[in-house]
């Protein structure tokens, strides 16, 4: 388990402190105004809150988009909407790190909100370093001395070795927030000591992580089985040497996934019997789904989504399951002709006893789709910092606070 510090380790009353959250949000293209406020919302209740009933001077870091894209925004909306979510007043500067901002800062009063600007409008922000090298640059220099506290709670940026991530945590007293510290107690549940039988579902579009996630999770015995679906499913089949027909060749050459070929090959000989493809596919032919078996291929149709006997299959495993893990759908569960497999896979976690962890963007939205959000043992919304940590990688978020704990 990390060994961090959170929010139970501080006297926050009085306190000036700074909290780098995760406020990323989707706007409408045409308007800019902001059409998902979930994470907001998340923050609000899980962190910000408490530190307003606790007295502290709460002073936001956040960011919106990247430069140079569309959805590159102030934090305006987003200082609007998080008051809403507070049920009170929530200050705004459009301004990080100058005058605008510190003169905000040193009047802020005990349980009070300030969202400063966008902090990816400082230059350097997104440039990679360590703590020490970040904690140098004006951004920190100029913030750091105006707070007592600093706490991170943007688990899904924690794989970024930003400024704003990192650079505080080396020179004040630093902890996670709520929503950090969930998402990694939750991880390391799956992760550090699962209870077995363990399965680990992979699916999705992006099949690049797929398989350093499965050689992580098999080789430190950390799963029993890996359930493959949606177009990972597919490049898993094509290691078994079966031919998936043109159109479904051509695109899994198309997003570069061939390339994993001889890998999975070499983990599947190497854990026979831990890694389960699908058994037979659903292909839309007429804009309908028609099921077909593996045996049956190749098709000359775009496959889908996985077929009954799969989700049957799956479903099995899943609910004998006592750790289970959810990362993509199984198939494009966003066309009411192929929600089916992903249904059948989501309703066998919602009804295992197992702990379930289901993350990642569309897994989510299938989840919240189907209703199911409540009965899965945690939801996470962290998408790249979810890959990552599933794959064994260290997150510098996540170091940075480690690093900040041993000091105290």
């Amino acid at each position: 388990m990390s060994k961090f510090l959170t929010i139970d380790d501080f006297d926050l009353k009085g306190k000036t402190v700074l909290v780098r959250v995760d406020f990323n949000s989707p706007l409408d293209p045409k308007t800019k105004q902001i059409i998902n406020d979930k994470r907001i919302r998340a923050h609000a209740e899980a962190t910000i809150k408490e530190l307003v009933q606790k007295g502290a001077k709460t002073v936001i870091l956040a960011h919106q988009g990247r430069p140079g894209e569309a959805d590159f925004i102030p934090l305006d909306q987003h200082a609007e909407l998080l008051g809403k979510a507070l049920s009170m007043p929530v200050k705004h500067v459009e301004d990080v790190l100058g005058e605008k901002a510190q003169k905000a800062v040193r009047e802020l009063k005990s349980g009070e909100v300030l969202v400063l600007g966008n902090v990816r409008s400082v230059s350097n922000e997104r440039k990679k370093g360590t703590p020490e090298e970040h904690s140098k640059t004006e951004f920190v220099k100029n913030l750091a001395p105006l707070a007592d506290v600093f706490i991170n709670d943007a688990f899904a940026a924690a794989h970024r070795a930003h400024i704003s991530m990192v650079g505080f945590t080396a020179v004040l007293p630093s902890a996670a927030g709520r929503i950090m510290e969930r998402e990694l107690k939750a991880l390391g549940k799956v992760l550090e000591a699962p209870e077995k039988p363990s399965v680990f579902v992979i699916g999705g579009a992006k099949g690049d992580d797929s398989l350093d996630i499965s050689r992580y999770v098999l080789k430190n015995d950390i799963a029993d089985y890996v359930l493959t679906g949606g177009v990972i499913g597919h490049i898993f089949l094509v290691a078994k040497n079966v031919d998936l027909g043109e159109p479904n060749m051509r695109f899994l050459e198309m997003k570069d996934l061939m390339g994993l070929v001889p890998g999975i090959k070499e983990l599947m000989n190497e854990y026979p019997g831990a890694v389960i493809v699908p058994v037979d596919l659903a292909m839309q032919v007429d804009q309908k789904r028609k099921e077909i078996t593996v045996e049956e291929l190749p098709t000359n149709n775009p496959i889908f989504d996985i077929g009954t006997e799969t989700g049957k299959k799956f479903g099995e495993i899943i609910r004998n399951a006592k750790t289970i893990v959810v990362s993509g759908p199984v198939g494009v569960f966003e066309n009411p002709e192929f929600k089916a497999g992903s249904q059948m896979v989501l309703e066998a976690v919602a009804a295992s006893e197992g702990f379930s962890l289901v993350g990642g963007g569309h897994t989510v939205a299938a989840v919240e789709k189907l209703g199911l959000a409540d009965k899965m043992s945690y939801v996470s919304t962290a998408g790249g910092a979810l890959i990552e940590f599933l794959m064994g990688k260290q997150l510098p978020g996540v170091v940075a606070l480690e690093k900040a704990a041993a000091r105290t």
